[in-house]
Parts: structure tokens; sequence; C-alpha cells
């Protein structure tokens, strides 16, 4: 198979950020996949973005890369590949994580049968485990079972592959489940992670109902409501702007998950929830990243 890659080196901050502007940006080619990773252990800092796809890359493709990168992107490369998997390829680096009790890995690293294990190919969306906010999610889940929290109902804004959806459904195996995402590329990817994984898709109790939507702008994700948790692991600014359509979507006492949040724009995400009758349980930070466990006020 013909393949190329294209890539960027910068700043771990700036690969991080275009990331999260990849996952923001709806109209991105979908046949561009997009990955972000450490350039050596030793230089944390140093980042590199790498853009894999089956052709030569256009003027168009380097514009749309471009423009992932607030205030000029830098230097872009492009090499064509040699014939060989290039899917394996864009998966080199992504080793294995542990979060609480899940442990999450491309499909070519053998599983760990001494925890929760999950197999979620990297490139497809996102939510793969490795960035700081999907694995610090993961772990205030595994942080909320143990505290004794109950969910009989809950949903996953912003789902991406799946994978907090997932983690949700083993932890709490009889609830009914609800994922969605505004990207309809994600319904394929969450439908292939469930059966790689086992998870059971259906509108039952301990099976997983997969919509497509932005916020909580659809019938179904609000006729499902309220929710004794809902997790949105998305972006600041979305989270500030749905705080009041999330409100009467948690049950009176239910839980907010939020992720995608910088340290520096908590304050502005915490305000706009308080506001909305949801107290702090808990903050857990993970490189420049906040997550947040809110509880809403069980009296309006």
């Amino acid at each position: 198979m013909t393949a190329w890659r294209m890539y960027a080196e910068a700043p771990k901050r700036v690969v991080q950020a275009a990331l999260l502007a990849h996952d923001e940006a709806w109209d991105f080619p979908p046949e561009l996949v997009v990955s972000g990773r450490e350039i050596a252990e030793d230089k944390p800092d140093d980042w590199i973005l790498e853009v894999w796809l089956e052709r030569k890359p256009t003027a168009a493709d380097r514009k749309a890369v471009g423009a992932l990168f607030e205030g000029g992107a830098p230097e872009l490369a492009a090499e064509k590949l040699p014939e060989q998997d290039w899917v394996t390829l864009s998966q080199q680096g992504v080793e294995p994580i542990r979060a609480g009790r899940f442990h999450v890995r491309t499909p070519d690293f053998p599983a760990d049968p001494e925890m929760v294990d999950f197999a979620i190919p990297a490139s497809q969306a996102f939510g793969t485990g490795q960035h700081e906010t999907t694995a610090a999610c993961l772990a205030m889940l595994d942080l909320m079972k143990r505290e004794g929290m109950t969910v009989r109902n809950h949903a996953d804004i912003g789902t991406g592959t799946g994978l907090l959806a997932f983690a949700a459904m083993h932890l709490w195996p009889h609830a009914k489940a609800t994922a969605s995402d505004i990207d309809a590329v994600c319904a394929g990817v969450v439908e292939d992670n469930a059966r790689m994984n086992g998870v059971a898709m259906g509108d039952g109790p301990g099976a997983l109902t997969m919509i497509i939507a932005p916020g909580m702008d659809d019938a179904l994700l609000q006729a499902r409501a309220p929710y004794d948790l809902l997790i949105a692991n998305i972006l600041a600014g979305p989270l500030v702007e749905l705080a009041p359509d999330f409100a009467p979507a948690v049950a009176p006492g239910g839980s907010l998950l939020l992720a995608g949040l910088l340290q520096t724009q908590e304050r502005e995400v915490r305000r706009a929830y308080r506001a909305q009758g949801f107290r702090l349980a808990r903050r857990v930070t993970n490189g420049d990243w906040s997550i947040l466990w809110l509880r809403r006020s069980r009296i309006r």
C-alpha cells in the first residue's frame, strides 16, 4: 500500500493544542490520520505531530494540517513511506497506559490479564487513552466506583473512540449506557471498538446506545435523561457553553466528569457549573490539564 507521512516538530503544548484543534475540526479531511507523541523519553517537552495518508499530500492537505496550529504552523515536512502497513507505522510509539484498574493498548500489544483491558486502535478518533485527559478520566471513574458511587444511567458526550463509555459500562455493568459525538465517523469507530472489546451495543441495560449529535441537541439523548453520571471530555469553551444544557440532564445528586480544560481555564468552567447548582467533589491534574468531578445539588 502506498503511504505518505507529513510531520512537524514543536513544543509539547503546541502539538497538544493542535491535537485538540483536530478533535474540534469536524470538517477535517477524514482520510488524514493525525497523531502526536514525544520525540524521545529524555525530551518530554519535544513533540512531533504526524499525519498519515494513502497518497501524496496536496496543497489542501497541508493547509488543513497547518490550520490546526494557532498562530502559524511549524515547518511541515512530508515523506513517502516504504511499502508496508502504514496503520501499524502510525501506532508506533503508542505504548499501553495504566489508569486506575484500566489497561489501554493498541491491538498490536498484548492484553494485561490482571487489569481491565481495552484494545483501542490509535489515530481513529480522539480518546485512545494516550492523551492526559483521557487517562485521568479513567482514573477518576475508577475512584468514583471505589468510593461507592451508584450509577444506573450514564452518558459520555463527545465519546470519540467510546473508551470512557466502555470503562463506565465495566464499572456499572447493569446501567443504561449512552454515548454521543458530533462527528459521524465516530459511530463506526465506536461500533468497531465495541466489537473488538466485547461491548454490547443496543438500548437496554448493559448495552451502549450510540448517537450522533452536537452537545445535548438530540431527542433520544434528552429522553434518556436524567443521568446519574454524565461524562464530557471535550474543550473548555464548549463545556462552558453546554453548562445550561448539561444541568437539567443530570439527576439531582448526580455527577459530572469534565475534562479537556487546561488548569488556566478551570476557574471559568467551575464558575459556569456553580451557577447551575454543581459543587466540586474531586479534582485531579495531569500535566497541564484539570479533570473535575462535580456533583449536582439535590435541591434546586
